[in-house]
């Protein structure tokens, strides 16, 4: 699978475009994995070409998955791009934090016309980094988002907890319950302490076409089926200009991705990972892998149709 790689020096955002099928004219910006190339963006990649898209990866750093001020001009230059390779419609899918930018993204740019959103939030976070810092794998930023417009960083839900406590009470929350990585009560506790402002919320009732929700009510992370909620209560509540569909399941943990997507990324051991970072993974793997049978098939068909 040949690429083009993009550099923020030379064209405004990090990325690789995969390209697709050369009588296609849909294209998906895609962000999944560490890096525009590495093996989780690149699987991603031919799942979406084989379903008719041409695919554009992005990646907020050539290997870092922290974001901090993620400038969403970075989502124009590469819609600009698309549209210079003859592109008619134009998609974008993230997860986990990804599916919030996905959201904040097609909010701000009407040109998409298909937002898939996996294991979402329902506002802006606050920015994180993984650099390490005092030997902890992450830690939030010093009062920054994660995402910012014209220069300035969008308003954020604070995390309730600063370096380095932010990842004791990860590790701590995660032992706990017996999961790899937790952080549900974290952002209950961010909440708790800071409810949510309306400029903190994302604006779902600004995207066009279509967007799909997924989550799993057993996310250990965070509450996203709850969040998919408030989002579908705010579409129902205000004007807007599209559809939506939430695909919600009790079990199938934060990686709520497309069956065969997962199983290109890891062939002999996708159904292991999951069980390896989650509890419940563990105690309900027939069940969260026929909710990742059904993803792939209602997200199959959404982009058949779109």
């Amino acid at each position: 699978m040949g690429r083009q790689i993009f550099t923020q020096e030379n064209d405004g955002f990090i990325g690789a475009y995969y390209g697709g099928p050369a009588d296609s004219r849909k294209a998906v910006i895609l962000m999944l994995g560490d890096s525009s190339t590495d093996r989780m963006a690149r699987c991603g990649a031919g799942w979406l070409i084989a379903r008719g898209c041409h695919a554009l990866a992005m990646s907020a750093g050539r290997k870092d998955y922290g974001h901090h001020n993620y400038p969403l001009e970075r989502f124009g230059k590469a819609i600009a791009f698309l549209k210079s390779m003859g592109m008619e419609k134009i998609g974008i899918a993230g997860a986990s934090t990804t599916g919030m930018l996905a959201l904040v993204a097609a909010s701000y740019y009407p040109e998409i016309t298909l937002t898939v959103a996996m294991s979402p939030s329902d506002f802006v976070m606050e920015g994180f980094y993984r650099d390490g810092r005092d030997g902890m794998r992450e830690r939030p930023g010093d009062n920054e988002s994660s995402v910012s417009w014209k220069g300035e960083p969008l308003p954020y839900l604070p995390y309730a907890y600063r370096h380095p406590e932010y990842w004791q009470k990860i590790v701590e929350e995660s032992k706990a319950g017996g999961d790899r990585i937790a952080s549900r009560k974290l952002f209950d506790e961010s909440e708790r302490r800071h409810p949510l402002r309306e400029e903190e919320k994302i604006k779902v009732e600004k995207i066009r076409g279509k967007i799909v929700f997924v989550g799993a009510e057993d996310d250990v992370l965070w509450d996203t089926c709850r969040y998919i909620r408030r989002m579908e209560e705010r579409l129902n509540q205000r004007p807007h200009d599209c559809t939506w569909e939430s695909l919600l399941y009790g079990h199938g943990t934060h990686f709520v991705f497309p069956d065969s997507m997962l199983r290109s990324i890891l062939p002999l051991f996708s159904g292991l990972l999951v069980k390896m970072m989650f509890k419940a993974g563990k105690e309900y793997p027939k069940e969260c892998r026929e909710t990742r049978r059904e993803i792939d098939e209602r997200l199959s068909k959404i982009i058949g149709e779109w």
